[in-house]
């Protein structure tokens, strides 16, 4: 019986351009962060620098290094594994919001939350597809009991989906955990299951 004990402070990366525009990005737009994200980088670094934390993970997307590279310039290990990435948009990432994709994705979504979760755009990923890399993850975080306090950064629906695995929800319940840039979910683990103990945290943004 694996007695693995942990803390997981889990982020979603800072704002970029494409955030602010409310263009979907997706995992296949390796954007940088822009000066409110590199704020919001600056504001949870103020506030968590303390944290004694054993190992970092992110995603293969640079705009989650930039996200917590303060942590990683104190030393800290860091591993990227692409199980954190954003669940792939396809032929819709990096495109203008318009009427035609705002009702392609609300079409989507209502598949998802229908309980259709293998339903992707072209050359996108679904939610099931996610899961699996996800659990991979998850698999090779929790496989070091002496990494006790982790720092995962990682993307917006891509943590909507973890959140529902980490809590052993049906994938359809995603949209029940909000979230915006840079906002905290801190997940502790007691041996034999997960358990969200702050939710949604953006105290550090509201300290500025």
């Amino acid at each position: 019986m694996n007695e693995v004990q942990k803390t997981l402070y889990i982020v979603r990366h800072g704002q970029t351009d494409l955030n602010k525009q409310g263009i979907v990005q997706g995992r296949g737009r390796d954007t940088d962060l822009n000066d409110e994200g590199r704020n919001q980088a600056n504001l949870f670094y103020r506030a968590y620098k303390d944290v004694p934390f054993d190992k970092i993970y992110i995603s293969k997307l640079k705009r989650t290094q930039q996200s917590i590279q303060q942590f990683i310039d104190l030393g800290i290990p860091y591993e990227k594994l692409e199980g954190l990435d954003e669940l792939a948009w396809g032929i819709h990432e990096g495109q203008p919001a318009t009427p035609e994709t705002k009702a392609a994705f609300l079409d989507l979504m209502r598949n998802w939350l229908d309980g259709n979760l293998d339903a992707k755009f072209e050359g996108g990923e679904s939610p099931n597809e996610v899961e699996e890399r996800q659990r991979q993850a998850m698999d090779i975080i929790m496989s070091h009991p002496e990494e006790k306090t982790v720092l995962i950064c990682m993307h917006g629906r891509a943590l909507r989906l973890l959140m529902c695995i980490l809590t052993e929800q049906p994938l359809t319940q995603m949209d029940t955990f909000p979230h915006q840039n840079l906002v905290l979910y801190k997940v502790t683990y007691n041996g034999s299951k997960f358990e969200i103990v702050e939710a949604n945290n953006a105290k550090h943004l509201k300290n500025a």
